[in-house]
């Protein structure tokens, strides 16, 4: 749930691509840090009430994404301590010990901090913490959008896909020619923007920094398989 949750941020905010000019592959930057939305979304699921009915709402808004969670800082914490070198109390220990052992917390103590240096990083505004209605984190979006650069196409797994023919090499026109530009679904852009020559699923995926793969195939490949935009190189093993 975590990781979807990740991908659906990362679906609703900014993305800019480089160029081809050293590699193939095209590097994707998105607007606020992946590693910052996904400390605040664990940051939420391993500290929150679970005796609290309410539940960790993620939030994008055009000018930040908020983070809430039924919870509270620990005794041994205040605010302030958030942006400094501090020690982890967590309300569910258990919980705690099983996200450090599958990966999802890297080091305990560390989660605020992490989204402070990704954000200064990315030169974007310090993260906002409060406990107006919980423990709520508040990640700044930037306040103009990033330029998109384009020219590629298309995968789905086990088998790759490919871009067909007939989309435009324009970098500003990615739509079939007989394909109005706002028809384009913004996801299926995305798609295309980093595809060259052809691609696995999980090749697309890394590219895209994407986890969760229902979200990344119900919502990218399949609308653009359906549109015509991208084919599957080998149809009958799909």
């Amino acid at each position: 749930m975590a990781e979807q949750a990740v991908d659906f941020v990362l679906s609703k905010i900014s993305i800019s691509t480089g160029t081809r000019a050293t590699s193939n592959q095209v590097d994707t930057v998105y607007e606020i840090p992946r590693a910052a939305i996904a400390e605040a979304i664990i940051n939420a699921v391993a500290h929150r009430n679970y005796q609290s009915k309410g539940s960790i709402q993620v939030s994008v808004f055009k000018d930040r994404i908020e983070v809430l969670n039924p919870g509270k800082l620990p005794a041994e914490l205040e605010l302030a301590d958030l942006k400094l070198p501090h020690g982890s109390y967590p309300h569910n220990p258990l919980l705690a010990s099983c996200m450090f052992l599958t990966g999802a917390i890297e080091r305990y103590g560390t989660g605020t901090l992490e989204m402070i240096r990704l954000t200064h990083e990315a030169h974007l505004n310090d993260p906002h913490f409060n406990l107006d209605e919980g423990f709520k984190v508040i990640l700044w979006r930037l306040t103009t959008p990033i330029n998109q650069s384009t020219d590629q196409a298309t995968d789905q797994a086990p088998g790759k896909l490919q871009r067909r023919n007939s989309i435009n090499s324009d970098p500003l026109s990615v739509q079939p020619s007989d394909q109005p530009a706002d028809q384009v679904d913004e996801l299926i852009k995305r798609l295309i923007l980093v595809i060259s020559r052809t691609k696995s699923r999980p090749e697309l995926m890394k590219i895209l920094d994407m986890r969760h793969i229902p979200n990344f195939r119900d919502n990218y490949l399949r609308p653009a398989l359906e549109a015509g935009f991208i084919e599957m190189t080998e149809p009958d093993k799909p």
